[in-house]
């Protein structure tokens, strides 16, 4: 609640959610989403060029991975084109636990790299695991946004969808990035071999 004892518009909406999410079946199929979204996740970072692009685009120009994935994912699995509305939310639910949680431990991996003590390798690597769950904690919460039923489009909408969500995400400049770039050919690549 807010300082005037009213809930906010993130408060209500997590209720709602969690609310929704408790019903019978309704479970297991958010689980199903979580698990294609962390499925699609792992294998499109280890596309080539990928990983390397959306760490520059983390690092230089601060965009969230786990949000360009997820805009990624909406599209290229038929689930929804992105809007403005939706994307705020999705950036207020990745927010906290990013600020929080994912970006605290990634700098102390980062910060441990080079490290030579092997105890302290060990540590870091112990580090790097909690900061993959908290990923994949983030990705769990974005999925929640995604809704039933899938956009009444062919797959290849889907993968223009996907194109147009990462052109909204990025904004004008970034969508011109040549980080951008790569993660579009990546994107076709991967849209033809599925």
């Amino acid at each position: 609640m807010n300082e005037g004892g009213k809930t906010s518009e993130d408060e209500a909406f997590w209720r709602f959610s969690l609310a929704f999410y408790e019903r019978p079946g309704v479970a297991d199929a958010l689980v199903a989403l979580q698990e294609a979204f962390w499925r699609f996740s792992l294998a499109f970072y280890e596309r080539p060029g990928v990983a390397d692009a959306l760490v520059a685009l983390q690092d230089r120009d601060g965009f969230d991975v786990n949000l360009v994935l997820f805009v990624l994912w909406l599209g290229i699995s038929g689930h929804r084109p992105l809007d403005g509305d939706v994307l705020a939310v999705a950036e207020r639910a990745a927010a906290t636990l990013r600020s929080e949680i994912v970006e605290p431990l990634r700098s102390l991996r980062r910060k441990l790299r080079h490290h030579p003590d092997g105890g302290v390798q060990h540590l870091r690597e112990a580090v790097k695991a909690l900061e993959i769950a908290g990923e994949k904690l983030v990705q769990e919460r974005l999925a929640r946004l995604v809704g039933s039923g899938c956009a009444k489009t062919c797959p290849e909408g889907w993968r223009v969808a996907a194109h147009a969500n990462l052109a909204l995400y990025l904004g004008r400049e970034g969508a011109r990035s040549k980080e951008a770039a790569v993660i579009e050919e990546a994107l076709d690549a991967f849209a033809r071999d599925q």
